[in-house]
Parts: structure tokens; sequence; C-alpha cells
């Protein structure tokens, strides 16, 4: 009996194993595919040789995009708005989600209702763009950071999660004197550290990937984010190879495709942002509340 449980055991590992590899190759492949893209020839892309590994390896397309200088611009403007747009971002849902999740707070539920009413509808773009054109924030940071200031969404989730916590420990400091800005500076953020880091993370990521807003509002090249300088080098090189056809021009740039270019964007963009995910990783996995409470 113990040799046959012992014998299940064994084939229960070797099947959830096979289904976990099955699964993270599934989920790797599309990255592994797109980088395998970026390091190939044009002639293999276009072929459609490319699975896995690069054939006949070249870094042409990575050649391209940062021959002119411009990429490392647009990486330098999407950092700077990435940093203060998430710390904006987490220091207005922390003001707001906190005095929202103690009942005590006067016209509580009016104001739920009011924020609840911003998830369901909006103004629409071209209110937006004519809101942000007469307040003067055309090509300025500022005319991203203002109007995304919030997320209804995770506001909400801070919020539930702020209402989760012991009223012991809120008792228990206000006894000692501490008033709410006290408790939340001294108590509360301390503990809510999982939850800060994980919408941080997902406000950073939005804010690394800002496109539209960007391209609506922001007119300088030297302002344009990292995505909108992609999206400009594949452009411009889809019109140069329209242009040349296969003449001598073109077959200078017979290295270069537009699926290349665009695998070579994807990779260029996204490696900066999965470089932080193993540091907040313990964040995710970390238990809030042990040790806080005994008793």
């Amino acid at each position: 009996m113990i040799e046959q449980r012992s014998r299940l055991n064994r084939l229960m590992n070797m099947g959830n194993a096979l289904l976990l590899g099955v699964i993270g190759f599934i989920t790797l492949f599309p990255f592994l595919n797109v980088l395998a893209t970026s390091l190939s020839s044009s002639r293999a892309i276009v072929s459609g040789e490319v699975f896995l590994f690069p054939v006949e390896w070249t870094v042409q397309a990575f050649r391209n995009l940062i021959e002119d200088g411009q990429l490392f611009v647009g990486m330098r403007n999407t950092i700077l708005i990435t940093l203060i747009g998430t710390g904006f971002n987490l220091f207005a849902t922390v003001l707001a989600a906190y005095p929202l999740s103690r009942k005590r707070l006067r016209g509580r539920n009016g104001l739920l209702m009011v924020i609840t009413f911003t998830m369901v509808f909006s103004s629409g773009i071209i209110p937006n763009f004519i809101l942000i054109k007469s307040l003067g924030l055309m090509n300025s940071y500022w005319a991203l950071w203002l109007p995304g200031l919030i997320s209804t969404y995770n506001m909400f989730v801070m919020k539930s999660f702020y209402e989760g916590l012991p009223e012991e420990l809120e008792e228990s400091a206000s006894i000692d004197g501490a008033n709410d800005l006290v408790t939340l500076v001294r108590i509360v953020l301390p503990l809510s550290l999982p939850i800060v880091a994980a919408l941080g993370l997902f406000y950073a990521v939005a804010w690394w990937n800002a496109y539209f807003n960007v391209m609506m509002y922001i007119t300088s090249s030297s302002k344009l984010s990292l995505m909108m300088v992609l999206y400009q080098k594949i452009n411009n090189v889809s019109e140069m190879l329209l242009s040349t056809g296969g003449g001598s021009e073109g077959a200078a740039v017979q290295n270069l495709t537009p699926e290349g270019i665009r695998a070579a964007a994807i990779v260029t963009a996204a490696i900066p942002i999965l470089l932080v995910y193993p540091f907040l990783q313990k964040y995710f996995v970390k238990g809030v509340l042990i040790g806080s409470v005994k008793g």
C-alpha cells in the first residue's frame, strides 16, 4: 500500500512538472520567437525560417534603432515620465483610499458614488484635448500626469486592502496620541508595502507603455517617449523599403524588414520593465500582517 502511494505520488509529481513545463513553454514562446526574430536576417524572416532560435545572426535591427541616438532620448524621457508619474499615482491613490476606507469619514457614501460614476462614464477624447489645450499644458508632461493622476480601479483595490487592516492598530495609535496622518505614515503604510509595490508596478507599466496621450499632447521630438520613438522607427523603415523597392538603396537596407524592426522594438521596450519584476516579486507573496497582531 505504501509503495503504491509512493508511485502514485511520483506519477502525480511528474504529471504536474510536465503540465507546468508545457504551460511555461507556451508562456515564453512568444517572447522567445520575437527575440529570435529581432536577431535574424531579413531573408530568414521573410522565408519563415525563424522559430525559437535566431537564423543567420545579425544585430542590424538594433543598430538601426540606436544609430541616430533618438532611442536613448526616448528612453530617458520614458524613465522620467514613469518615475514621476508613478510617484504621483501612489501618492494620490494612498491619500484617496485611506480616508475612504474609514466609515467615520463624513459624506463617504456620496464620494464613493461620484468616484464609481467615473468608472462608467468619461468625457471622451475631444473634450479632454480641449481641456488640456485650454489649460496651456500642450507639449508638457503635465498633460500626461494630471489627467492620469489616479486610477479609480486601483484606488478601490487599495481601499479594500485598508478596510481589511485590524482596527486595533489604529485604536492603539490613537491612544498614544497619534493623529490620522501619523497613523497612516508610521503604521498603515509599512503594513501596505505589498499592495503599494503591486499597484506601483501596475502604474509603472502603464506609464512605460504610454503612447496615445503622448501622441496627442507632446509635439516636440525631444520630449517623445520611447514608444513613440519606436513607432516612428518602424514607420520610417517601412516607408524606406517601400520607396527604394529592390534598387541599390534597397540593397543597402536588405537586412532590415518591418518585422525585424518591430521585433527589436518589442525587445527593447520589454526588457527594462521586465528587470523590475524580480525586485518586487517578494512583495506579491509576502504575508501582509504576519506578526503585526498577536493574541
